[in-house]
C-alpha cells in the first residue's frame, strides 16, 4: 500500500488529555484510521531524516526488539536500526 497526500483525509497530532506522549491519527479518504504512538512517529521521522540528510545512505531498516535492559520510562519494545 502506498499512501499519498490525496489518500489522507485528515492527520491529527495531539497529546490526549491525561497522557504525556504524542499520538498521531491518520484518517484515510475511505475512513480507515491509523493511530500511531509517539515512539512510532519519532522512529519514522528519525529514519526519514537519516536518509534525507546522509550523504550516501539510501536505506535504513528498523526492527522491533524487546529490550529487558533499558532506561527509565523507555518502552519495552523498541525499533532498533539494523546493521
Amino acid at each position: 500500500m502506498i499512501i499519498g497526500n490525496e489518500d489522507i483525509k485528515e492527520l491529527t497530532a495531539e497529546i490526549p488529555e491525561g497522557h504525556k506522549h504524542l499520538r498521531t491519527t491518520v484518517v484515510l479518504q475511505d475512513g480507515t484510521e491509523f493511530v500511531f504512538q509517539d515512539a512510532a512517529i519519532a522512529n519514522l521521522v528519525r529514519a526519514y531524516i537519516t536518509i534525507k540528510t546522509h550523504p550516501t545512505k539510501k536505506k535504513i531498516t528498523l526492527t522491533c526488539r524487546r529490550l529487558s535492559d533499558r532506561k527509565d520510562d523507555y518502552a519495552e519494545w523498541q525499533l532498533i536500526e539494523e546493521e
